[in-house]
């Protein structure tokens, strides 16, 4: 039996909300909801500036999601899969959502999504972070979390994953990666960074095996 992960951090499963500055600068005048399918909605508000003008605005909601950062023998599991927007494959961290359980622990989807893309299982896993992907036409945030002393289990990818694939990089392959440019994830170039700063405060990251 594989020993449950031992969690470094305590925190809500639910979206964590910004800091309250006071009243908003945009008020909403009116909502509606321009389309809709079991990922995302996408609303279109009419907007008072506080200058007064009028304006309106798009928005796309989107559950949050959790963002693995698996990180082994001074090194890095990646996945690798095609992204139809873009019409190419690239490199990224484990993540993912789960749409039908918005307010799910994401350390509880943290380590299932982990499984599901590369077959491995995090006895110890350390919350870096909170960030929004786009904030600048969503609401989507991501928690970020560090995965060490991982195990071999077997993956599970969804049928929307066709064609994904998972592959230890040394750290300097990573960097790498994003040099050439087979690394475009916004959000996995940012946990990098949540990493480093994690790395920086706690020294060397020990494998226990």
């Amino acid at each position: 039996m594989v020993a449950p992960p031992r969690l470094r951090c305590s925190m809500s499963s639910s979206r964590q909300e910004p800091p309250n500055t006071g009243s908003p600068e945009i008020v909403t005048s009116a909502t509606k909801v321009v389309y809709q399918n079991r990922w995302m909605t996408v609303r279109e508000d009419q907007i008072v500036r506080r200058d007064g003008t009028n304006g309106i605005y798009g928005v796309v909601e989107k559950t949050d999601f959790a963002l693995v950062v698996p990180y082994e023998n001074e090194g890095f599991h990646l996945v690798e899969q095609y992204r139809y927007p873009v019409r190419s494959r690239f490199c990224e961290f484990p993540q993912g959502s789960w749409e039908d359980r918005p307010g799910a622990d994401p350390l509880e989807v943290a380590r299932a999504e982990l499984l599901e893309e590369t077959g491995l299982i995090a006895t110890d896993l350390t919350h870096l972070g909170y960030l929004y992907e786009a904030y600048g036409y969503s609401n989507q945030g991501l928690h970020v979390l560090l995965a060490i002393n991982l195990t071999r289990g077997t993956a599970q990818p969804e049928h929307e994953e066709q064609g994904l694939t998972s592959r230890w990089y040394a750290e300097e392959e990573v960097w790498r990666l994003i040099e050439e440019g087979s690394m475009r994830d916004a959000p996995s170039v940012a946990a990098l960074a949540l990493f480093l700063r994690h790395r920086r405060a706690n020294g060397p990251l020990l494998d226990q095996g």
